[in-house]
């Protein structure tokens, strides 16, 4: 008879799969609060203390590591010795682990959790029998995840296993535990090191595969962590996904993430905004960014911080947009962009995606650093011309500062009523970017006066001001530090400009 060792924390479908191996013949070992579901479920069960001979203890840290089980999981069929050993201690082997592990990650995710109950959650023997059954999935087949249960009972109807479905189980395993013990160690390591940690595991599932890369000979594939983010992506209509709208979505959520009180909507190209702006509706917000740029829009990205209705789907009817992204895609709106079989709508909730880093691939490594944020924070903020902000400048000077954040550098947006009117972005130097916020502005029928300017970085030069002087621009927000700051701002007083110093550089590289 078979023997499989049962032992899981998330309990879905394991009386289904338990019944299915009894009935085919299989005698089922479990532990502690498995055996008892599944006893409750009319399933035969042998205790593994029965198997062990000996008794949980230590509260339960102890219950499976013992050789009755790692000798049963690890013993090689093929070699005689093997099996001829543990016969001789009153060992059987086991053919088949169904084990996942205590919630470490969801424990510590939790508010006030402390350190001790943080401990108990790590899971000792589950990672053990797991190891065991995966390094001997040439007889042993382990099982970690619960949408694998089925195939195994079909694999275990056909007879004979294959060798392909056991390799992958077991580098499942591998793949589950590493990523398991990698969120542990950073959790021990942090508030011990001030720096960022030594030695950095990653652990990455395979979310989906893209028809090609940034072109058309290149592989590419979304790889996610167990983080908030893009495993929390669900589309709802279109074409699948490509890698270039992926790197769009990011920046398009980038750009609206300053905002929860306000909708806002921002029209991405190549990951930097054409369009942003706010609104009191997601319609209004939407025409306001369209607004920017029109012609740039063309092909765009598109995302939202707010659900999306009927009306602004409406409003978005005339435009080629490749995807839509909101946290929340209402039905009225669903039945319009489904008139359009080729755009993407993509629903991303809001959330916390926490203290994480981002990393960026080099040649041989990865750079990691702390994942920017936008600081609304004006603790810092000073005024060091001698005319400062009107109110509306205020209100203006704000939004610019947000929204200047996720434009790539050298990055300057220009802004009024709390909507972008000229974005420069990605360009050599400063001063060029300002000459081209300002040509975009006017290119848009935008009239520049009395608009405001901000930039992700302090101006090297008095140029990027004079530039901006000269088209009208009534105030500057940037985060100052420059060596010149003075001549700076010495060019903006000569021009009657107001400017404001955030101490605070949002450079997008």
């Amino acid at each position: 008879m078979p023997r499989a060792l049962i032992s899981v924390y998330d309990k879905r479908g394991i009386a289904e799969f338990a019944r299915a191996l009894a009935s085919r013949g299989w005698e089922i070992i479990s532990t502690g609060g498995t055996a008892r579901l599944l006893s409750e479920h009319g399933i035969a069960v042998l205790p593994v203390e029965q198997v062990t001979g000996f008794p949980e203890m230590l509260d339960g840290r102890v219950k499976t590591l013992h050789p009755a089980v790692h000798g049963g999981l690890l013993a090689r069929r093929d070699v005689a010795a093997h099996m001829e050993a543990i016969a001789s201690h009153g060992i059987a082997p086991i053919d088949l682990v169904v084990v996942n592990l205590y919630p470490f990650r969801e424990t510590i995710a939790k508010p006030n959790v402390t350190f001790a109950e943080a401990i108990e959650q790590i899971d000792i023997g589950g990672p053990s029998m797991l190891r065991s059954a995966a390094k001997n999935h040439a007889a042993v087949l382990p099982i970690v995840d619960p949408a694998d249960y089925d195939r195994v009972l079909a694999a275990l109807d056909g007879g004979t296993v294959p060798d392909q479905l056991r390799r992958e189980l077991a580098a499942r395993v591998f793949a589950h535990t590493g990523s398991y013990d990698g969120v542990i160690a950073a959790y021990l390591a942090r508030g011990h090191d001030e720096e960022l940690p030594a030695h950095l595991p990653l652990a990455l599932t395979r979310r989906m595969v893209l028809r090609y890369g940034e072109n058309p000979y290149q592989r590419a594939a979304l790889y996610v962590t167990d983080e908030f983010g893009m495993k929390d992506l669900r589309q709802l209509h279109g074409k699948e996904l490509s890698f270039n709208n992926i790197l769009d979505i990011e920046g398009a959520l980038l750009a609206v993430e300053p905002w929860t009180d306000r909708p806002a909507c921002a029209v991405i190209k190549h990951t930097t905004p054409c369009g942003l702006a706010l609104g009191d509706t997601a319609a209004e917000a939407y025409q306001r960014a369209l607004a920017t740029d029109p012609t740039s829009a063309f092909g765009s990205v598109i995302a939202f911080n707010t659900a999306i209705d009927g009306a602004t789907a409406e409003a978005m009817h005339d435009l080629f947009v490749e995807v839509v992204v909101a946290p929340h895609v209402l039905p009225e709106a669903l039945a319009v962009f489904g008139k359009k079989k080729n755009l993407r709508v993509v629903e991303l909730p809001r959330g916390s995606v926490g203290p994480l880093l981002d990393f960026k691939r080099v040649r041989g490594g990865l750079l990691a650093q702390d994942r920017f944020r936008y600081a609304a924070d004006e603790s810092t903020w000073t005024v060091p011309t001698t005319r400062a902000p009107t109110d509306e400048e205020w209100r203006d000077l704000r939004f610019a500062w947000a929204a200047v954040a996720s434009v790539k550098s050298n990055a300057i947006l220009l802004a009024r009523n709390e909507a972008a009117i000229g974005i420069g972005a990605g360009q050599m130097s400063r001063v060029d970017a300002s000459f081209l916020a300002v040509h975009k502005a006017h290119a848009a029928g935008h009239a520049t006066d009395d608009a405001v300017l901000a930039s992700d970085a302090f101006f090297p030069f008095p140029d990027g001001v004079e530039e901006a002087g000269a088209a009208g621009i009534c105030a500057i927000i940037q985060p100052g530090g420059s060596v010149r700051d003075q001549e700076v701002i010495a060019a903006a007083d000569a021009r009657g400009m107001a400017m404001v110093l955030t101490g605070r550089r949002q450079f997008r590289h």
